[in-house]
């Protein structure tokens, strides 16, 4: 387990599940540090922010990196990291008016990171690809955007877990079945 990617809707259990992987790895004597990339914007994010701090022990380390999580991730010399999520990163990096392109590059230097590390790493994003059509063009954008970035973590991923209700799939190569 070097990279697993989590992904699933809102409230299928993906952060639970990272936070019991990061629980399991502490209790073997493994350091675990936590990558939140949310920024805190109104009090709904605040009380969210503080509920996620609350799942997890004093004795993790926590990194807060709404931007720059390929250098996040590298500079986490060992033990398991949990980025939760690349949702949020990718939105911020939108509203910083990065281009299409730059955030595809720099989910694939982040994926590198990832990758290089010798300590696994669990990473938590959403798919936001199965609802209702965006209305807006910026929606649209977001979607689209997230989507491309999912496919690249999921396609370097050992395991890709879908959510549902709890309960995970195993994500593979559709290759596999054609």
């Amino acid at each position: 387990m070097s990279l697993t990617l989590l992904i699933g809707g809102a409230r299928s259990g993906k952060s639970g599940l990272a936070v019991e992987i990061g629980h399991r790895h502490h209790a073997a004597g493994v350091a675990v540090t936590y990558v939140a990339t949310a920024p805190i914007v109104d009090a709904d994010m605040a009380d969210r922010v503080e509920r996620h701090r609350d799942e997890r022990p004093p004795e993790w380390s926590t990194v807060e990196e709404e931007v720059d999580l390929a250098g996040a991730i590298a500079q986490i010399e060992s033990g398991l990291v949990i980025v939760d999520c690349l949702t949020l990163w990718t939105s911020n990096l939108m509203w910083r008016d990065l281009t299409d392109d730059t955030i595809r590059a720099r989910s694939a230097d982040a994926v590198a990171a990832a990758l290089a590390r010798e300590d696994p790493t669990v990473v938590i994003t959403n798919e936001v690809g199965l609802g209702i059509h965006p209305e807006t063009d910026l929606g649209r954008r977001y979607r689209d955007v997230l989507g491309w970035v999912n496919q690249s973590w999921a396609q370097a991923a050992d395991p890709a877990l879908m959510l549902v209700a709890g309960q995970a799939i195993q994500l593979t190569d559709p290759w596999q079945f054609l």
